[in-house]
């Protein structure tokens, strides 16, 4: 089967398998997991942080980070594809009694020219603005990237308006092997930034809180009240440094299937069109006068090809480590037979 639903389908192999039996560890929630503790220390020294903090999903890391930086009552600004709106459950409200202020951005980038008059000024009857999040790369957006030139103007907006910057940065690596930017770089201009472990990485599970010592103590606090406070869970950090460690400069052959799909999607009469690509997601709308996105999957399964119907007529496909060069020629030969 080849599956192409997403790059959470990732399995450890071999080598990180070992890497987990041989973990250190012990009670986390004691503070004394050496493994999760050298995850934590590793991942913030890599982005510039003076601490991170491990947690089960990139849900959990983006929602405490809400929390840690809002009050019941508050807004954040995001855009309208942001992850943390469409797909954690209604958690900003549920989790931290926040509403969300949706922006158009370009592809799912913002910009300060237009996060700026979306700030509510200080009045009793406006919801006070306290927080921005910005997502790199986006997942409903073909996975765009922000660069750096981008993201400094929203940092310097945030910093003379006195808000928080989050950054959902779930592949934020995806995006560095595009722009080739160190992750310091990108750690100097974020309070907060969320890592997942469990995509184009292949961790099996996991995800970092990376910010100041202040806030990542809070965090942990929350963490406990989210119920995600873990015992020994050094197998599973064991499985996060080995990914940091091995898997990061592979993303970029990801990037390049993916574009050969997306080359393989533009010769079909049925693709009517296809987003952008810019790292491992493909995107694309079928001709609704010739097939529904539910067709076109359950078409593909019958070819042990797995894929998402992301919406009535959008399909969307994600590239992987398991998703080999044999897979990608098998998939471009499905893709060719569609009718």
């Amino acid at each position: 089967m080849i599956d192409l639903r997403s790059d959470t389908v990732t399995r450890p192999t071999a080598h990180m398998l070992e890497t987990m039996l041989r973990a250190k560890v012990g009670d986390d929630v004691f503070g004394e997991d050496p493994t999760i503790s050298e995850l934590e220390n590793y991942t913030a020294t890599l982005f510039g942080k003076e601490a991170g903090l491990f947690c089960p999903s990139g849900t959990m890391t983006n929602q405490i980070a809400i929390k840690v930086h809002t009050q019941p009552g508050d807004e954040l600004i995001c855009d309208v594809n942001s992850h943390i709106y469409n797909y954690e459950g209604g958690g900003i409200s549920f989790n931290s009694g926040v509403q969300a202020k949706l922006l158009h951005g370009n592809e799912g980038r913002l910009s300060a020219e237009l996060i700026e008059p979306a700030i509510n000024g200080n009045f009793d009857w406006l919801t006070r603005t306290s927080l921005v999040s910005l997502e790199n790369t986006v997942n409903r957006a073909g996975g765009s990237y922000y660069r750096i030139e981008q993201i400094k103007p929203i940092y310097d907006l945030c910093k003379s308006r006195n808000l928080k910057l989050h950054l959902d940065g779930a592949r934020i690596f995806n995006a560095l092997e595009e722009t080739k930017d160190k992750p310091t770089d990108i750690g100097n201009y974020f309070d907060t930034i969320s890592v997942c472990l469990s995509k184009g990485l292949g961790a099996p599970v996991g995800s970092l809180l990376l910010g100041d010592a202040k806030s990542i103590q809070h965090a942990r606090r929350i963490r406990k009240v989210f119920g995600g406070g873990m015992r020994q869970a050094g197998f599973l950090a064991a499985a996060g440094l080995y990914a940091l460690k091995n898997n990061v400069k592979r993303l970029k052959e990801d990037h390049q299937k993916a574009k050969a799909l997306e080359g393989g999607l533009k010769e079909l009469e049925l693709v009517e069109s296809i987003l952008p690509v810019y790292t491992n997601i493909v995107i694309f709308n079928l001709k609704k006068e010739l097939m529904t996105g539910d067709t076109f999957e359950k078409k593909l399964a019958e070819k042990k090809i797995r894929v998402s119907a992301f919406g009535k007529q959008t399909i969307r496909l994600v590239t992987h480590l398991d998703f080999t060069d044999e897979m990608l020629v098998e998939t471009l030969r499905a893709l060719k037979g569609m009718a």
